[in-house]
């Protein structure tokens, strides 16, 4: 078995996902074209020291389940740019250091922004394969397919993400980006509200993340219970216990009790319209002729709300300009449901940079 990384498979990857609420970690095997999960395991990123701890018991684990399976490559992403070999996460306490990964572990190591991993996981996506993707459908109806070009990858999870695949030399590139920190857009006067609420919350306008993420979610949370309680308007049973909870679980909350409790609905309904909006901003910017992807968690565990009355698209399609109207009316829009993307586009990212 110990031989198997050289016979069974071309290349063995540990890949990592490093975000400020869950830190995911795989082996992933390639062969061919095909990458396979071998294994995987989620700790909890603020209950850990360092990422080396829970790196050290996940080999150690994979070694006796696997037989001595061990991995010949790594790539880690993580919630941040990449500097020196380097990512300080905006969302956790401590940072990924590339050097001490292959230092104490022997792996030639690469380092990659989380939503760079993820637009290396998209290369891999069958669009058409209704397991790993949802196609939203224009508002005439019409699901527009994937053509050559620009991919735009748009995640909300713990914070807001945006990448994007480019072909350079016949070859497919993922590349960083920081766009979830773009201003965040408004439309009307209760999102203009919240934008004015967030800058005297921050001190400067807000960026996109501040109402499209978790914490996005419970901002917008916040905001309209404050506006209900100046209104003389007592929150539900659902709204108080949220109010009530620590602010990192609010979230969750608020997407669970969205199909019961007003304030939670109307709170998920602005955070889909503030998403769309975001999506239409890169989508006019970049042009992605091969698609919009909503990667990360809140997409994929809320998906109806998304799909439903035409919610996200009706947004996504609006535009000052007819030009721009026209553009959007043709780009593919797409869920991405499979949560390990990231994983295996960092074993990907690792072959195709390693």
């Amino acid at each position: 078995m110990a031989s198997s990384s050289r016979t069974t498979y071309d290349v063995i990857v540990l890949a990592g996902d490093i975000g400020g609420t869950n830190a995911n970690l795989a082996l992933i095997g390639k062969k061919g074209g095909t990458f396979t999960l071998l294994m995987d395991r989620h700790y909890r990123t603020k209950d850990e020291p360092s990422l080396l701890e829970p790196l050290g018991r996940f080999l150690e684990e994979a070694d006796r389940e696997l037989g001595g399976l061990k991995p010949e490559l790594c790539c880690v992403s993580g919630a941040g740019p990449v500097v020196d070999g380097k990512i300080i996460l905006t969302n956790a306490p401590w940072s990924i250091d590339a050097k001490a990964i292959q230092s104490a572990y022997s792996l030639p190591t690469t380092l990659i922004n989380d939503f760079m991993a993820v637009s290396y996981g998209v290369i891999l996506l069958d669009p058409s394969n209704p397991e790993q993707i949802t196609r939203l459908p224009h508002s005439d109806g019409s699901l527009p397919p994937p053509l050559p070009g620009v991919r735009l990858v748009v995640g909300a999870g713990t914070g807001l993400g945006v990448g994007y695949v480019v072909k350079v030399r016949s070859k497919l590139e993922a590349l960083p980006s920081e766009g979830g920190h773009v201003t965040l857009p408004v439309f009307d006067d209760e999102s203009r509200a919240f934008q004015r609420w967030l800058e005297a919350r921050y001190g400067f306008t807000p960026g996109a993340e501040a109402g499209v993420s978790g914490q996005g979610i419970g901002n917008i949370f916040a905001f309209l219970a404050e506006r209900e309680a100046a209104a003389g308007n007592l929150p539900g049973l659902a709204a108080k216990k949220i109010l009530d909870a620590e602010e990192a679980e609010r979230p969750a909350l608020v997407a669970q009790a969205a199909g019961s409790d007003l304030l939670c609905a109307k709170s998920m309904d602005l955070f889909v319209k503030l998403y769309a909006r975001v999506a239409a901003d890169h989508a006019a910017t970049f042009l992605p002729a091969g698609g919009v992807f909503l990667a990360g968690g809140i997409p994929a565990k809320n998906e109806e709300r998304f799909l439903e009355g035409g919610r996200f698209m009706a947004m996504f399609e609006r535009s000052y300009a007819k030009h721009i109207r026209a553009i959007l009316a043709k780009t593919p829009v797409m869920i991405v449901k499979d949560y390990s993307i990231s994983l295996y586009g960092a074993a990907n990212a690792a072959v195709e940079l390693g």
